[in-house]
């Protein structure tokens, strides 16, 4: 328990930094405060407490002295250069303390203080990590706040090396318990040995000796990728194998099971069976090598995942939990859907926005969904194949029969607000242009709604009334109205059983409808995400977006209802 002579120093050193602000003595002081709780008061807790603070202090007279550096700029300036600066060595000494009391970022940053700046993996890239809650999760996990992690990211985010330094830690922090990595293939296994070993032995690149100055190697099998640290145990400290190797009885996990890419190529992640054979060998096989821990705790699972299929092990093991709280899901797609910027546009080495619509233009947008936007898709399900809908290069040759559109209205968060324009040819609708929008601006999707029907001179328009569409129609008549627009706009309330009426009401929708051909707009344009939502929604599995196929099946309706109330005209008998 701490002193209250050190509480009574924390006092008064609050109140000096309330009345001075930060300088270098309220530094000193924190700084001395956060060791005094550990070496004198003997109370670890107590000195992590303060030690954020002491960070916060040391990081804020940096931005002060530098003109607004940071610790992180600081040291790319003058590392190698063999100057020192008190400041970042007060700054690695609270980070080795906390390294050393399972303090995962703390632990990350200290491990890869002795490599170059631009070498290091994880100072580069904290930002986006603690952005994506991945830190915090894996941090759960140690905390005894989580059982499992599902980490499902872009393919070379670095989500498997990340892995790798936190298997560092852990067998570190609990030498007497023993862990399994998991994944597709022996060269993957491998390759992960080799990197946890380096990281646990090489004391030229890596600090692990610093933190854990008592710990070292006490035996290793190349052959089986097995290594122990610390005093013996039946199994080591970690061990891996792959699917289909014979692990009975020679490998075990009770600190952790990671789970690493179980689909080693797109054939696998296509194939029903074996994606069922990958379910059986996680649950069968890998699961069933976990023990308890040391303390009598079950072990605890970290699964990492590119997404192929909502019934791949990870999709399984997310709906298996959905909403258990001690099971984390992290799941991070490409670009940021707000800013439009790289959620992976690391410091050094990242994925910019360049790469990946690089990425976008040589694949298929469904596989391009499911690696890079972490949106699984059944393929088998799916209703709209491109080879069944019509598409168009240019209009008929004379003025449209009608111009008409239906609008799904939005209703919550994610939900997209829809409205495909139309233009009749005879049996025949050509969609010319469309509203395909989740932005939580509704002023902005009013006026983009009320814009397309005004510019594309729009004759009828029917209104989703669920969820306050009457209010939207009537704002967006007002709005048409005022911009010189003349639509007949009307409100319908949909029926409830919306699978059944997006089933129904495709064969119509690609007998019927017409778009455009793939060259004439953008993936990222409100049309191409459009046509995206069309082609992906399947029957075989949970859809996160259906809007855009239902709004199509609501156009069928309207369709078969105008048609149905068309005025009969009855000529005179000629007798």
């Amino acid at each position: 328990m701490a002193s209250q002579e050190l509480l009574k120093e924390i006092s008064n050193a609050e109140k000096y930094i309330e009345r001075h602000g930060i300088d270098i003595d309220a530094v000193n002081a924190f700084h001395t405060y956060v060791f005094w709780a550990d070496e004198e008061d003997k109370d670890i807790d107590t000195a992590l407490k303060i030690s954020p603070k002491a960070k916060n202090l040391i990081n804020a007279l940096v931005k002060k002295q530098t003109d607004g550096g940071d610790i992180w700029w600081l040291e790319k300036q003058i590392f190698g250069k063999g100057e020192s600066y008190p400041l970042l060595d007060k700054w690695y000494e609270i980070l080795k303390l906390e390294a050393q009391n399972k303090i995962l970022d703390s632990y990350l940053l200290f491990l890869e203080k002795n490599r170059v700046p631009r070498e290091r993996f994880y100072a580069p890239k904290r930002k986006q990590f603690a952005k994506f809650g991945l830190i915090d999760a894996y941090q759960g996990a140690i905390d005894d706040k989580y059982d499992i992690v599902c980490v499902s990211l872009v393919p070379g985010s670095g989500k498997t090396t990340l892995l790798k330094f936190f298997n560092s830690a852990v067998i570190g922090w609990f030498p007497k318990d023993y862990n399994l990595f998991y994944s597709h293939s022996g060269d993957i296994t491998r390759m992960y040995y080799d990197g946890v070993m380096q990281m646990v032995t090489d004391n030229q690149e890596y600090t692990w000796h610093e933190i854990f100055p008592d710990l070292q190697v006490t035996s290793t099998n190349a052959k089986m990728q097995q290594f122990n640290v610390g005093p013996y145990k039946a199994f080591q400290s970690l061990q891996t194998t792959s699917v289909g190797a014979e692990s009975a009885g020679k490998v075990r996990a009770s600190k952790f099971l990671f789970v690493d890419d179980m689909i080693g190529k797109q054939e696998e992640a296509l194939n029903k069976n074996y994606l069922e054979k990958l379910w059986s060998a996680y649950s069968v096989d890998a699961r069933q090598r976990k023990t308890m821990d040391y303390d009598g705790k079950p072990c605890k699972e970290i699964i990492n995942a590119t997404r192929w299929s909502t019934v791949d092990v990870i999709g399984r093991v997310i709906q298996i939990y959905y909403g258990n709280p001690r099971v984390k899901v992290i799941s991070m797609p490409d670009i940021d859907p707000v800013t439009g910027e790289s959620n992976f546009d690391y410091e050094f080495g990242g994925l910019t926005v360049e790469f990946f619509k690089d990425q976008a233009l040589t694949m298929d947008d469904i596989s391009y969904r499911c690696l890079f936007k972490q949106e699984p898709i059944e393929r088998e399900g799916l209703l709209y194949h491109e080879d069944e809908i019509r598409r168009y290069s240019s209009l008929p040759d004379r003025e449209p029969d009608a111009i008409i559109g239906v609008c799904d209205t939005k209703s919550k968060g994610i939900d997209y607000m829809v409205l495909p324009c139309m233009y009749q040819y005879g049996d025949d609708y050509y969609m010319v242009d469309c509203v395909c929008d989740n932005g939580s601006d509704f002023g902005l999707q009013k006026e983009k709604l009320s814009n397309m029907i005004v510019d594309n001179n729009m004759q009828q328009c029917e209104f989703e009334s669920n969820a306050g569409g009457d209010r939207l129609a009537h704002e967006v008549n007002e709005m048409v109205e005022s911009k010189g627009g003349r639509c007949n706009i009307t409100t319908k309330a949909t029926e409830t059983n919306k699978e059944t009426r997006i089933i129904v009401n495709s064969d119509w929708v690609k007998k019927h409808c017409l778009f455009k051909d793939k060259d004439d707009y953008t993936p990222k344009s409100d049309y191409g995400v459009f046509m995206s939502f069309l082609l992906s929604y399947s029957v075989a599995g949970k859809n996160r977006f259906d809007d855009v196929p239902d709004c199509m099946a609501n156009f069928a309706l309207y369709i078969s209802r105008k048609n149905r109330f068309r005025q009969t005209i009855i000529m005179p008998s000629p007798i």
